[in-house]
């Protein structure tokens, strides 16, 4: 049983009240005991180059194991969309040393409590939680498929997950209402020589092009040790946890890996862009989305406060309007997409029976042109802030979110410890700035309007029927 014990003070510490502005340095220049408590980590780095953070929890018996492969879809050359993916469901098939679908079994047999892979645009994460007895036996599995898994991988493991890949996409993209519309947005939006251009699903073309040497070339240029980081959290004796990771990581070859896009790439857009779909859906929907700023950079943080401001609960402005006061949408989400090299802000209305897009990008543009004219009040501010820190806070009690945090701070801005510091990101502005963001990143026109109108006989996922520019 997880306990808050640590967390609360910090809720306490670091949760302003509703229209109060708190000020940075108590985050981030002398964080309170408890932050130092869930934030303390150590980082070395193996001769290999593996990466290394370790974090003590001595609250509850378990420990997680958290590796991030420094590739996503933003790195599959042309011609391979897909790969990085495909890989999370291979890593799982075997290694030299663990025979074909038994990783899983292992596992099992331990007492995981969450074992898994994912894959986005920038990173693919495997997670491990089990009993801390159980340690040897993770970090075993993980250096195995590190270092062997080409040793097991054949033509028949390769054709067969990629024939479950293919299903994946199927499932969930295909067959799946509004479930192609995401990437056409996508491709409206960046480039097609941008890393976002795709999806990380993969394209049925390059999944059906790739071959076992383009597998096996793909792995020896992404999966090394050079080009992973390692995080172990929980109840661990940290001088055993470091003999056990040079035991089974050291000995695995340096690689030569290739440089992942890490340099900022953000678009503009000149115009407004409207993308009309049909779909066999009950539902009509609005899609806006506008180029943003990559995760971290300025303006990132008070775009998520402006999407809480707008989308977040039943209060907020959006919700309001369409849910309650017009009754034309059944649902509004708002949020800033923050990853690696750019970003998006986008805005989902589906709306109810008999209402149309149309209608709800009038109410969307109404509402967001009062914001332009005058900031959000400062209860609106307060109640966003609190929201996003107190989520933040109590994500962390979660022993493998707090791992996959440090990842994710590590690759992003390179501290793995910066969690103080990104709850001052959300106290520091003031409701001026969130105006000020959504001035600069949110204009009128300059975005992509995606509009879906049911339509019997239509493909379920959407089919793009038409693209125009609006001056």
């Amino acid at each position: 049983m997880r306990t808050r014990t640590l967390l609360l003070p910090l809720l306490l510490a670091f949760a302003p009240t509703p229209g109060a502005t708190v000020h940075p340095a108590a985050a981030a220049d002398a964080p309170s005991s408890a932050v130092a408590s869930v934030d303390a980590v150590e980082r070395y780095v193996l001769e290999n180059g593996l990466e290394v953070i370790l974090h003590e929890d001595h609250r509850a018996p378990l420990v997680a194991v958290n590796v991030w492969y420094h590739v996503g879809s933003k790195d599959e050359p042309a011609g391979k969309n897909g790969f990085a993916h495909l890989f999370e469901h291979l890593m799982f098939q075997g290694s030299k040393n663990v025979g074909e679908d038994m990783f899983f079994r292992y596992l099992e047999s331990a007492g995981a409590s969450e074992r898994n892979g994912t894959t986005n645009l920038d990173r693919t994460n495997y997670f491990e939680v089990v009993p801390k007895t159980q340690l040897p036996l993770v970090l075993w599995l993980e250096s195995d498929r590190m270092g062997t898994l080409l040793d097991h991988v054949t033509k028949e493991t390769f054709e067969s997950q990629r024939e479950v890949v293919k299903n994946e996409r199927r499932q969930n993209y295909e067959n799946a209402p509004y479930g192609l519309v995401w990437g056409m947005v996508r491709a409206a939006l960046y480039p097609k020589d941008h890393p976002y251009h795709l999806q990380t699903i993969g394209t049925p073309e390059d999944l059906d092009a790739a071959t076992l040497d383009d597998v096996r070339a793909f792995f020896r240029t992404w999966y090394v040790p050079n080009n992973a980081t390692l995080v172990v959290a929980g109840d661990l004796d940290k001088k055993r946890a470091k003999e056990l990771i040079a035991q089974y990581f050291g000995p695995i070859a340096k690689g030569s890996p290739a440089k992942p896009h890490k340099a900022a790439m953000p678009v503009t857009l000149a115009k407004e862009k409207v993308l009309t779909v049909e779909a066999d859906v009950e539902l009509p929907r609005l899609m806006l989305t506008w180029p943003t700023p990559r995760g971290y950079d300025p303006g990132d943080a008070e775009l998520d406060l402006l999407a809480h401001v707008l989308g977040g609960g039943k209060t907020s402005r959006l919700h309001k309007k369409l849910v309650y006061d017009l009754q034309i949408a059944q649902d509004v989400s708002v949020y800033q997409s923050s990853s690696l090299l750019a970003g998006d802000f986008d805005i989902v209305v589906t709306l109810r029976k008999d209402h149309t897009p149309e209608e709800a990008k009038k109410v969307v543009d109404d509402v967001l042109d009062e914001l332009r004219k005058k900031p959000p009040s400062k209860d609106e501010l307060g109640r966003a802030q609190t929201s996003i820190v107190s989520q933040m806070v109590f994500s962390r009690e979660r022993l493998s979110t707090r791992a996959d945090t440090f990842n994710y701070y590590n690759q992003t801005v390179g501290d793995p410890a910066f969690f103080a510091k990104d709850l001052a990101r959300y106290e520091k502005p003031t409701a001026k700035d969130v105006q000020n963001a959504l001035l600069t990143w949110v204009p009128k026109g300059k975005r992509i309007v995606t509009m879906v109108t049911p339509k019997k006989g239509a493909p379920r996922a959407g089919k793009l029927v038409d693209t125009k520019e609006v001056p």
